[in-house]
């Protein structure tokens, strides 16, 4: 058997026997579990695409003709693979890193295949993408399908970005979520329009450093399909729910600001086949949905109770990322709903 030492500390050392200092005078500063941040400077760099919230009005989505990319794909993802240096699953139901991938360059052949990819695992992380700017993620976007304008949220102060949302704070400002329970804050994005969008991609600026309370969870609604016995599958695929945005609407009018479409409700079934995998999947938003169609308002709100509990507790399905400055995400909004998680940081 090796050597080995060991130090024990029957008590705790006494002032008086050690009257010195013994932290270092050039010691990092740490309270346990908050995260210290350098405070922004005047000149904010990002300052032409802060959150304003615009007097506009725009008519009703119509129904649009989609083909989703996803379906030109390579299954060995050659072309968007042809740079990465490495590959990481988060874990076997959903969420893959890419890195030495470069979104900004990606040929039509490599976006189709991130389609794909996305279809399949949900979402897909890539690490400090600098060269895509708000312009190129639009123009990625774009690639995709028609790019959605947000009835209520926020969009830059620059004025020409109406499909962009900014996500932003600071000390100012004020954490609504303490007023919701914390199933209902998992979503999915705006499912109360008559196409939900397919995929979504967002990109840090600015932010905590990572473990600094920024992070997002995602969970994919293929597990929690596949989680479910028989018979509770092939009763919920005979059902439908309805998605409304009129909470969101109304909050929205309760704060001052406009609500720049009219709020709407939308019929989805519960279980919907992916259009690329063909793979089942629930289509269930905790933040939308309002009721079960056709059954009672007792089993109705069994139903809701209960997916939210399955979507929102079951973990093995569950993948959490943790930002860093210039990161990228990309998931399929129709197979995931996500929680952003609370941002708790000192300033100094």
């Amino acid at each position: 058997m090796a050597p080995s030492l060991e130090v024990r500390y029957d008590q705790s050392p006494s002032t008086t026997n050690f009257p010195f200092k013994t932290t270092p005078s050039n010691a990092l500063s740490y309270i346990p579990g908050r995260t210290v941040v350098e405070k922004h400077e005047d000149s904010y760099t990002y300052e032409d695409l802060k959150p304003s919230f615009p007097h506009k009005q725009w008519p009703a989505i119509p129904s649009l003709p989609y083909t989703d990319k996803g379906h030109l794909g390579s299954p060995s993802f050659a072309n968007l693979l042809s740079t990465a240096t490495s590959i990481q699953d988060y874990n076997p139901k959903i969420g893959t890193e890419i890195h030495g991938v470069d979104l900004s360059t990606l040929s039509d052949a490599a976006k189709n295949d991130l389609a794909l990819l996305i279809s399949q695992r949900g979402v897909v992380f890539f690490r400090n993408q600098q060269n895509l700017t708000i312009e190129k993620q639009r123009e990625l976007g774009a690639y995709f399908g028609t790019l959605h304008k947000h009835a209520t949220t926020a969009v830059p102060k620059r004025g020409d970005l109406d499909d962009v949302h900014v996500v932003y704070s600071d000390e100012k400002s004020k954490d609504q979520r303490a007023m919701f329970t914390p199933t209902f804050l998992w979503h999915a994005d705006v499912t109360y329009e008559v196409q939900p969008p397919s995929y979504t991609s967002l990109k840090v600026l600015t932010g905590p450093p990572r473990g600094g309370g920024g992070d997002t969870l995602w969970s994919s609604q293929y597990a929690a399909y596949d989680v479910l016995s028989t018979p509770m599958q092939k009763y919920l695929e005979s059902l439908s729910a309805l998605h409304s945005s009129h909470m969101q609407a109304n909050d929205t009018r309760a704060l001052g600001r406009t609500v720049r479409r009219e709020p709407i409700i939308t019929e989805h079934p519960l279980v919907r086949s992916h259009p690329v995998t063909g793979w089942k999947s629930l289509f269930f938003n905790p933040g939308f949905v309002t009721k079960i169609v056709g059954v009672p308002k007792i089993e109705s709100d069994m139903i809701i109770n209960y997916l939210n509990e399955v979507i929102s507790t079951t973990q093995e399905f569950h993948v959490r990322f943790q930002w860093g400055k210039d990161d990228v995400a990309f998931w399929d909004n129709r197979i995931t709903v996500s929680l952003p998680c609370k941002l708790e940081h000192d300033r100094n």
